[in-house]
């Protein structure tokens, strides 16, 4: 095929990530919305834990990530207040009145080594509070990021 060039892998078959700096992205303002009815999801593999973010190496060995996972599919455009939500149903911690979440993407650098960045946080029963209304697309999202959930 014409154009077309197999992706450089790491050892142990992976491909290697694509270039490009994975920091905060460039403020642009808020994304369109999605049509939902239209626009097919994206698989969001979510990891929580109490009292703190998980560590980097926890995500390191495929297959090996950290054992408490919801799987959720969801959108670009998804707020970290939708996302709070829904970690209040699976996560009973999270239900707490005083429960404050972080929010942090944990993805693979140049080098292949895993990153956990911290990209927001909610309270759980206080809406409009910090950084509710952040989507996932405005914060850096790229699809193929795990979503680590910090409960506080």
């Amino acid at each position: 095929m014409a154009g077309y060039a197999e992706p450089a892998k790491r050892q142990g078959g992976r491909p290697l990530p694509p270039p490009g700096n994975r920091g905060p992205p460039l403020s642009k303002g808020p994304l369109p919305p999605v049509d939902r009815e239209k626009t097919c999801p994206l698989l969001l593999r979510v990891f929580t834990k109490i009292g703190g973010h998980h560590s980097k190496e926890e995500f390191q060995i495929r297959g090996k990530e950290p054992k408490d996972e919801v799987q959720i599919y969801t959108w670009m455009d998804a707020t970290l207040r939708e996302l709070t939500d829904l970690v209040k149903e699976v996560a009973p911690a999270a239900r707490r009145r005083d429960a404050l979440l972080s929010f942090a993407f944990a993805y693979p650098d140049r080098n292949g080594r895993f990153v956990v960045r911290e990209v927001g946080k909610t309270y759980s029963n206080r809406v409009g509070k910090l950084d509710d209304n952040k989507a996932l697309g405005e914060i850096g999202f790229a699809i193929g990021d795990y979503l680590d959930v910090a409960i506080q």
